[in-house]
């Protein structure tokens, strides 16, 4: 038996490449034969680290505007609704924490196209509490005791240090995936080539279980 190598998935909840890559990275990484990694974070620290306090599609109008024509083309192209969420970019904090208390349980995934068809193909607000208690309940999971736990200072320390970690391994956008031996893709385009490079590395080591 060939052990799985891991294949990290690091995404912000109010990342527009992100909404498509999380719709269907789970397919497309079982077909690869790779372990996925979920790993929620925020973007705003390291915009902030940058100088910049919000999205660079909205600092730079043009690129904004090619950024939701090309969202449109790739919506019809993976059979995905798509709204803008307003405001863009929203508040992700709560949500991202949530995504945090579901790992040890293994709703994450579940939950976080949830998350994103509630704020991309709804256009719902994931700041909103209320919001996010809908999507738990729909999901057969227990609003209250979730939220307590996501605003906990385990999980607020938690989401901090996936940051930090984020930052220091040069992660500068979302989504990027990192496959085992540490190579690099950032971007929803690069989804298929990261799941080929993870594989590939994983055939020549050929390690054993």
């Amino acid at each position: 038996m060939v052990r799985r190598p891991l294949f990290e998935f690091w995404y912000e909840f109010a990342s527009t490449y992100s909404y498509l890559a999380a719709m269907r990275i789970e397919q497309a990484a079982e077909e690869a034969g790779v372990e996925l990694v979920w790993r929620p974070f925020l973007l705003g620290p390291i915009f902030k680290s940058q100088g910049w306090d919000t999205s660079p599609f909205n600092l730079y109008p043009a690129k904004g505007r090619y950024m939701w024509r090309d969202m449109e083309r790739e919506a019809v192209r993976f059979g995905l609704p798509l709204y803008k969420p307003n405001p863009f970019p929203q508040n992700t904090l709560l949500a991202a924490r949530i995504a945090l208390v579901g790992l040890d349980s293994g709703w994450t995934p579940v939950f976080t196209k949830a998350a994103y068809m509630a704020e991309f193909g709804e256009g719902r607000d994931l700041s909103d509490v209320q919001v996010l208690s809908g999507i738990l309940s729909g999901l057969g999971l227990d609003p209250e005791s979730i939220m307590a736990e996501a605003q906990s200072e385990t999980k607020k320390s938690c989401l901090r240090r996936l940051n930090e970690e984020a930052q220091s391994r040069g992660i500068f956008g979302a989504p990027t995936f990192i496959a085992e031996d540490g190579e690099m893709f950032w971007g929803n385009d690069r989804l298929e080539q990261a799941l080929e490079w993870a594989a590939r590395q994983a055939r020549r080591s050929d390690l054993p279980v």
